[in-house]
C-alpha cells in the first residue's frame, strides 16, 4: 500500500469501537484510577507518541494532584510491524520512590510497555501500574499485563484514538482496523 493517499486507510477500514463507546471506556476507566491511586501523588507518564489522545482524554477526569511526564520509546516507527526498541526520551530521576502510572495507547505485544516499566523500576519507582486505552487479544503471552484497560480488540490492525497506520490517522475519534 501507498502512504501517499492516506485516505485510502480509512476508506478500507471497518469502523471497530466509535467515539461514544471510547469516552465511555475513559471515563470508566479515571473513575477506577481515581479510586486506587488518587491517595498516592502519582507520577503520571504518557508514553509518545500514541497514547497523548488518551492522555489528553483522561486526565482532566482524574481529580486528584499528580505530577506528568512522559517517555518515548517505539518498536514500530510508521510501519505496521514492531522491530528493535529506540529509545527517544528515557524515564528520569523524578520517578525514584514513586507510584508511577503509565498511560499508553494500546498494549499489543507488550514488549515495550515492558521495557518502560522495567526502566522506571531501574530508575527506582516503588511501583509501576499501567493503563491502556486498547488491549489487543492475542494467543499468546505478553510480558506484561495492564493494570486498567479501557477496551478490548482483537488480533487486528487497529488505528485511531492515537494509534496510527503509517504514521497516519492517530486523530480519529474512534477505533478502525483494516479489513
Amino acid at each position: 500500500m501507498s502512504t501517499e493517499n492516506p485516505q485510502q486507510y480509512l476508506d478500507m477500514a471497518e469502523l471497530l469501537i466509535g467515539e461514544a463507546e471510547v469516552r465511555a471506556a475513559i471515563t470508566k476507566m479515571a473513575g477506577h484510577i481515581a479510586r486506587d491511586l488518587g491517595e498516592s501523588n502519582p507520577l503520571v507518564m504518557c508514553v509518545m507518541g500514541g497514547s497523548v489522545v488518551f492522555t489528553g482524554q483522561l486526565l482532566p477526569q482524574l481529580d486528584f494532584p499528580l505530577e506528568f511526564d512522559y517517555v518515548q520509546a517505539t518498536r514500530y516507527r510508521d510501519r505496521t510491524e514492531g522491530s528493535y526498541l529506540v529509545w527517544k526520551v528515557m524515564p528520569g530521576e523524578n520517578v525514584r520512590g514513586r507510584t508511577v502510572l503509565l498511560l499508553d495507547d494500546i498494549l499489543d505485544e507488550g514488549v515495550t510497555l515492558d521495557a518502560i516499566v522495567k526502566a522506571c523500576l531501574q530508575q527506582g519507582a516503588k511501583r509501576v501500574v499501567i493503563a491502556v486505552l486498547v488491549e489487543k487479544e492475542l494467543n499468546r503471552p505478553k510480558p506484561v499485563s495492564a493494570d486498567y484497560v479501557g477496551l478490548r480488540v482483537p488480533d487486528r490492525y487497529v488505528f485511531g484514538c492515537g494509534m496510527d497506520i503509517y504514521g497516519w490517522w492517530r486523530n480519529l475519534p474512534a477505533i478502525y482496523a483494516l479489513k
